[in-house]
């Protein structure tokens, strides 16, 4: 078996997955924006590294990223560890959009916390024929009760 590390493979993998890979450093500047992140926020790399993530948080939600996005990096403990969050989030358009994301610590080999990393996939479509479907369950549960009632 081969075992020798290439960084050039690990690095086209990164930046040709389909999911958004992000990683945020300590200060919580974005340092990783794959393609898979251009596609699904609208940004392009050169215009987010560098940056804060707040560009794709909706406004409500950033003080309570950044203050979770703090304590994970003070304490080592995420809150979504483990788990996928599907939560909102903002493409460069200004439509809001559905996300799938998961989250994690980036360690030096001494174990220090270099910053997070977040995976995320588009599922608004998903989403919206959720949304469809717990409509259309309502218009049939309720059309069925009042079936119901004038059997009764």
């Amino acid at each position: 078996m081969h075992t020798d590390y290439d960084p050039a493979l690990a690095k086209n993998i990164v930046d040709q997955a389909t999911d958004a890979i992000i990683f945020a450093d300590r200060d919580g500047l974005v340092r990783v924006w794959n393609a898979g992140a251009e596609r699904i926020f609208g940004h392009k790399a050169e215009d987010v590294i560098g940056g804060t993530l707040d560009i794709i948080i909706p406004e409500r939600m950033v003080d309570a990223h950044n203050k979770g996005f703090n304590h994970a990096l003070a304490t080592g403990q995420m809150k979504y560890v483990n788990k996928v969050l599907t939560t909102r989030s903002m493409h460069k358009d200004g439509s809001r959009i559905y996300i799938d994301m998961s989250f994690d610590m980036v360690r030096d080999a001494n174990g220090t916390i270099l910053g997070a990393l977040a995976i995320a996939r588009d599922v608004t479509e998903r989403q919206a024929n959720d949304a469809a479907t717990r409509v259309k369950m309502a218009e049939l549960e309720k059309a069925l009760a009042e079936k119901a009632d004038k059997a009764d």
